[in-house]
């Protein structure tokens, strides 16, 4: 069988093609390698934490095709044809209202669990502007802070929810 041939090995790099932060780019990575080590180790993309490596944390929350996913968890193949959002796509245009709603309410404390949480909290907004306190909770239900007790997070959920609802106002008169 000639070399072009034969299969790839899970070890064998492969050019796979996906979206990053609204840029068409090609991995050429395994395809079994996860894709929390291609963003933080092949990308340098260092806001996306590495923590528990079980998928129970959530400090490795990305967005694929607009839904949170644990990177750690994802391999490379499974984002062929996808788009990824990590953490550093969400602030691309600027702050996010949801970043600096954490930043006024105190939704973090050590940060390091932040960028999964915020990332969580974009997928839910984005698919649901006007979320129960329960579909809230239930959104971020696969993140874990461990110093601060969720008030300051759940703080800046609702302040992002009003910021939006009001820019939302403010867009419909306006146009």
């Amino acid at each position: 069988m000639k070399d072009s041939m034969r299969p790839l090995t899970p070890l064998e790099a492969s050019s796979i093609p996906c979206t990053l932060n609204g840029h068409e780019i090609n991995l050429n990575v395994p395809p079994a390698k996860r894709l929390l080590h291609v963003l933080r180790d092949d990308l340098a993309m260092t806001g996306t934490k590495r923590s528990c490596d079980i998928g129970r944390c959530g400090a490795c929350m990305v967005m694929v095709d607009g839904v949170p996913v644990n990177s750690c968890l994802t391999m490379a193949y499974q984002c062929s044809g996808k788009s990824i959002t990590t953490i550093e796509g969400v602030s691309a245009g600027g702050i996010d209202p949801i970043q600096r709603a954490f930043l006024e309410e105190g939704g973090f404390q050590c940060g390091y669990c932040t960028p999964g949480m915020i990332i969580s909290v974009k997928a839910l907004l984005d698919h649901n502007p006007d979320p129960t306190p329960l579909q809230i909770e239930e959104a971020l239900s696969g993140n874990i802070c461990r110093c601060t007790g969720y008030g300051g997070i759940k703080r800046a959920v609702q302040k992002a929810i009003e910021w939006r609802k009001e820019s939302y106002e403010s867009e419909s008169i306006s146009g």
